[in-house]
């Protein structure tokens, strides 16, 4: 493939997988708009392999404490870490379960249009600036009840719709419940760990059936490391931001990309 393909790939998927302006819509948006073919699973794989990689190097120390922790379950003894395991634990499978119904089904691709993209980034960007404005902020993972992680586990469904961003939607229900600004954005990044592995997955799935590659494996690992790169600059933005200023400037993005796209489409 190309170079500059690659590149914009690998910084369209770590750049936006973890901030809240959807990865999917500009993934889906990019060839179209740039007049490039589709990557292939291959490239998926790598890209999401990548960004994978991203989050659990930066936050490597709750990924040990995580590890640790689910050893300690095994003998009976409740740490920190394993609590937070269980609580991502608890967050995934309503995704994953609505995830594989869409695919199944084929209505996964039916949503894959510029129009729906353009309303859920229009539309969720409103309770993300809501609820980062009015809500409380005194509730950390620490303290986050096994009922409040289940909620943001549901509303991670949500983000199956291209455009809502799973960011997004997590950092909203988190905000909601009275999370702070940086504690709903760690939460939502670490969330993301087992999704982006079941998506990497099912790419992989897709290329053991015998799906065309779309590209070579050397094409793959540039595609990964830049991923890598991106997605570790992203989330080390993403922190500064939140702690700073909240979620207001991708409040502003989604609106104006939103109005972009609409305007592309119709």
């Amino acid at each position: 493939m190309d170079l500059v393909h690659l590149i914009i790939l690998a910084l369209v998927q770590g750049v936006t997988e973890f901030l809240p302006i959807s990865s999917s819509a500009h993934l889906i948006l990019a060839p179209r708009v740039m007049g490039m073919a589709d990557q292939g699973p291959l490239i998926d794989v790598m890209a999401h392999l990548g960004a994978l990689f991203a989050v659990l190097v930066y936050f490597r120390t709750d990924t040990g404490h995580m590890v640790i922790g689910k050893l300690a379950l095994l003998t009976g003894k409740m740490t920190g870490g394993g609590r937070l395991a269980l609580l991502i634990a608890l967050t995934t499978p309503p995704v994953l379960i609505t995830g594989a119904g869409l695919y199944v089904s084929g209505l996964a691709d039916a949503l894959r249009s510029p129009l729906v993209i353009a309303w859920a980034t229009l539309i969720l960007a409103l309770p993300l600036w809501l609820t980062d404005h009015f809500c409380r902020q005194d509730i950390t993972i620490k303290t986050l009840s096994w009922r409040g992680a289940f909620l943001i586990g549901l509303a991670q469904m949500a983000a199956l719709i291209p455009g809502s961003s799973r960011s997004g939607v997590t950092m909203t229900a988190a905000r909601a419940l009275g999370m702070t600004r940086p504690e709903a954005a760690r939460f939502s990044m670490l969330m993301a760990v087992p999704v982006i592995a079941a998506f990497g997955l099912l790419s992989g799935i897709e290329l053991a059936r015998g799906a065309d590659l779309g590209a070579s494996l050397i094409d793959g690992l540039i595609v990964a490391v830049l991923s890598f790169l991106a997605a570790f600059a992203a989330i080390a933005v993403l922190m500064r931001i939140v702690g700073r200023i909240g979620f207001l400037p991708f409040v502003i993005y989604r609106v104006a990309l939103a109005g972009a796209l609409f305007w592309w489409a119709l």
